[in-house]
């Protein structure tokens, strides 16, 4: 079954460096990233999220209850998979392409614009860009850890990734939005640690038999209210 979301209007967005457990957030209902794939190992993190809108801004938080931390990666576009990781997949229309937005718990981010998902040589994607430099320093991003964390952290540790994506970064790749309430987005929420001791691959929507992430038939449905 297709797992959905309300992603609620809000007149003012929580400040991004806010907690879980702000009361700004009181309006948004937490979802489970709690699908591992198989090839996962026996490590299984709690990890839920939760997303707001303002009709200019989208905003999500992840809460993380995880162990074996790392955060190695630096540098804007850099494979921060291979960290203790979270990411948020997005399809505002059905017509276009999806992006990427993947943090890792020191907050460096990656992030493209993926037309044709399908592989070619080199295991690429056919058609896709990573997205500008000038539209990633639009994101606001705060984590609760700070990076980088070069020698995993074997012990439980909670954090908090969080961030706060104005409309003008998905209009720059997909055209204009228009009024966003009421619209419904395909999307899907993600939880990795691909380079970890324990490595472990998680989504909000089941991605199946296959451990990629990449499959937008797979996203789940997030209305905007």
């Amino acid at each position: 079954m297709t797992p959905s979301y309300v992603i609620h209007y809000t007149t003012q967005l929580p400040p991004v460096e806010s907690g879980w457990d702000d009361p700004a957030w009181a309006g948004a209902e937490p979802l489970a990233i709690d699908q591992f794939h198989p090839k996962s190992s026996d490590h299984r993190p709690r990890v839920r999220a939760r997303l707001l809108h303002n009709g200019k801004a989208l905003q999500a938080i992840y809460r993380v209850e995880d162990q074996f931390v790392v955060c190695r990666q630096s540098g804007l576009n850099a494979m921060v998979c291979k960290d203790s990781c979270v990411e948020f997949f997005v399809r505002p229309k059905s017509d276009k392409g999806y992006m990427n937005f993947e943090i890792n718990c020191g907050g460096v981010i990656l992030s493209q614009y993926v037309e044709d998902w399908t592989r070619g040589g080199g295991g690429k994607f056919r058609k896709s860009q990573f997205v500008a430099e000038k539209f990633l320093k639009m994101i606001d991003i705060s984590t609760s850890l700070k990076g980088p964390i070069l020698e995993e952290l074997p012990g439980p540790v909670t954090y908090i990734v969080s961030f706060r994506i104005p409309f003008g970064v998905f209009e720059a790749y997909l055209g204009a939005l228009g009024n966003a309430r009421g619209q419904v987005w395909h999307a899907n929420c993600y939880k990795c640690a691909d380079e970890s001791s324990h490595p472990h691959w998680a989504a909000w929507s089941n991605v199946g038999e296959n451990l990629n992430f990449h499959q937008p038939e797979r996203f789940g449905l997030m209305r905007l209210e």
